[in-house]
């Protein structure tokens, strides 16, 4: 199996910064595209950035130019940077990761368990 632990979630002022981070582990032969989703009180889970493993990012319109998404292959991270907060940025975000395991084998999504990010105004 593979678990996604996510970190670095909290309380932070409007127009400040926090930074996230999710690990992969277990039984793990390759990653896909990683990727981080949020979902707001009374909203529908929605994409923030994703990733390829070549580093190729993209991001929802919402969080250009605010935040910023990167990798470590080597050690199976995945990062959030995120700057200039909101306090719609408010959310549970989620790490994701398509992930290519030899047991069981084949290609399947995997979630972290989220981590709250709360931006006051």
């Amino acid at each position: 199996q593979v678990q996604l632990v996510e970190s670095g979630g909290g309380l932070v002022q409007a127009g400040g910064s926090l930074s996230l981070s999710c690990a992969a582990s277990g039984s793990i032969v390759s990653i896909n595209a990683m990727g981080w989703y949020r979902q707001a009180p009374g909203k529908q889970r929605e994409l923030v950035a994703t990733i390829t493993n070549r580093g190729v990012a993209s991001y929802a319109d919402a969080v250009k130019g605010r935040f910023t998404i990167s990798r470590d292959n080597a050690k199976n991270t995945v990062f959030l940077q995120m700057n200039s907060l909101k306090p719609e940025d408010t959310a549970v975000y989620y790490c994701n990761a398509g992930v290519f395991t030899a047991t069981p084998l084949g290609l399947n999504d995997y979630w972290g368990q989220g981590t709250r990010v709360t931006v006051s105004s």
